[in-house]
């Protein structure tokens, strides 16, 4: 009898342990939970008052690349214009991996993701989609036969998957936390057999799984019709008839506690789609096929080459001397000339960093069509303006007096020097000067008796300076 109380009451405490234990482990699964689902409050109005949209995305030949020299993407130029439109600058943030993107827009990083993503169930537990600007559907990508050049079309479907039955058994590689790899989960429940679904890094995109096919080191991934077309006009050896989906929408996504914000980007959604541009951009990415295959085969599409034009080179060689990033004069060279060397301004500048004739003949210089001799000269140029800017302390600030010097003329940035000194206001602080560089396309201003050299178009330094900053970013992220 004792040992039955024992034994009874032995059972009692083991119920009382795991009880407790049951209660600390719901509770930090649920704290976990918290944790995993905690996001940074910043809506609209934080948005304006910082003056900068940060927008997460990813590099791809559709989404966000470089090429010759230009900043370039389907998503990116849609947001760049949203951003223009709403009175912000636009901050592109860099996912290192496609799996990140929610977890960088929870934390704060990004205030929007704008590398599209398909609208499910799942995603719309974590995030909050904004209205569809894209619809698609998804495709197997697979490789044709090796001599299917000799085939016929009925001879080629005999030898490859023309049903998406036929995938029981069979290996098919994407990405885990894709929208794809969801879809071919459903799809084994569909057609009651199981598919040998391999997961793949989020670091590969959906352009490297193509590829990965193409080149026959994997034999099946999953896409969007819509990026599985514009690749197969570069590799026309694949496949990508058969249809793994209905209709599927495409967004951008905000976090939950966003929803000012959501509103402000779907107001502009939906106006930007009434408006033929939206059909440009979109067609100059995915209806091009002849754009594509010029940008993948090109020795300046840095997603491959890590180049930004046929003058690298030349202008590592001449940054050098000038102690200036290569990239930051790349961008200043293109910023004068789109890297044409044959370029000629209205005013008789010439060459790829458009010097007057009269400048370079000063620098030692005479023809100006030649891309070292106007690199050459350009750079004595930038030597002479940055001795005359050694009041400068920050290096950085440095660098925007130079630049605007070269633009508009030393003379005038001087001007908004003595402007801001007369109003007691710190000239050598490059946001001062810039927003008197503005002022002196005012007679209030340009009258002023401190100003010696009269009117200045002040936005054209303004614009200058900040498009060549911000192209060197881009630069940065795409060209060590």
């Amino acid at each position: 009898m004792k040992l039955k109380r024992l034994q009874c009451y032995s059972f009692f405490l083991l119920g009382i342990f795991l009880f407790i234990m049951a209660s600390c482990g719901t509770d930090d699964q649920q704290s976990q939970k918290k944790k995993e689902i905690e996001e940074v409050d910043v809506d609209w109005s934080q948005i304006k008052d910082r003056g900068t949209l940060k927008a997460i995305t990813y590099y791809g030949s559709t989404s966000y690349f470089l090429y010759r020299g230009q900043p370039m993407g389907y998503e990116y130029e849609l947001v760049s214009r949203m951003a223009e439109d709403m009175g912000l600058d636009l901050e592109i943030v860099i996912a290192d991996n496609l799996d990140k993107e929610i977890e960088m827009l929870k934390k704060g990083q990004g205030d929007i993701i704008i590398h599209g993503l398909t609208i499910t169930q799942d995603r719309k537990e974590q995030v909050a989609f904004t209205i569809p600007h894209t619809k698609t559907h998804q495709v197997l990508v697979q490789k044709k036969p090796d001599n299917w050049r000799q085939m016929k079309i009925h001879e080629i479907r005999e030898e490859i998957i023309s049903d998406p039955v036929e995938l029981i058994g069979k290996k098919v590689y994407v990405r885990k936390n894709s929208s794809y790899y969801k879809r071919l989960q459903n799809l084994e429940e569909e057609l009651g057999g199981d598919i040998d679904i391999v997961e793949m890094s989020g670091d590969l995109s959906t352009e490297d799984l193509i590829r990965k096919v193409a080149e026959g080191e994997i034999p099946y991934t999953v896409a969007d019709y819509n990026i599985a077309a514009i690749n197969n006009t570069f590799y026309q050896n694949l496949d990508i008839d058969v249809r793994l989906s209905f209709s599927q929408r495409i967004a951008w996504a905000v976090r939950k506690n966003s929803p000012t914000l959501l509103k402000e980007v779907n107001e502009w959604i939906a106006k930007m789609k009434q408006n033929t541009d939206y059909y440009v951009i979109y067609n100059k990415y995915f209806n091009n096929s002849k754009s594509y295959r010029r940008r993948v085969r090109s020795d300046f599409f840095s997603l491959e080459t890590g180049r930004i034009s046929r003058y690298d080179d030349i202008i590592k060689a001449r940054a050098d001397s000038i102690n200036w990033d290569w990239r930051l004069l790349s961008s200043m060279i293109y910023q004068e000339s789109g890297f044409n060397p044959r370029t000629k301004s209205w005013a008789g500048a010439r060459g790829l960093m458009q010097l007057m004739p009269a400048t370079a003949k000063e620098l030692g210089v005479s023809n100006l069509y030649s891309p070292e001799s106007s690199i050459e000269a350009g750079t004595k140029y930038i030597s002479y303006l940055s001795k005359q800017w050694t009041s400068i302390p920050d290096s950085a600030g440095r660098v925007k007096f130079v630049l605007a010097s070269y633009n508009v003329g030393l003379n005038h940035v001087k001007d908004a020097q003595r402007l801001a000194e007369k109003n007691d206001e710190d000239p050598n602080d490059w946001e001062v000067i810039r927003d008197y560089l503005l002022k002196l396309s005012s007679p209030e201003y340009y009258n002023d008796p401190v100003v010696q050299y009269g009117y200045c178009r002040g936005e054209e330094p303004y614009y200058y300076v900040k498009e060549i900053l911000e192209r060197y970013e881009h630069y940065k992220r795409f060209v060590g």
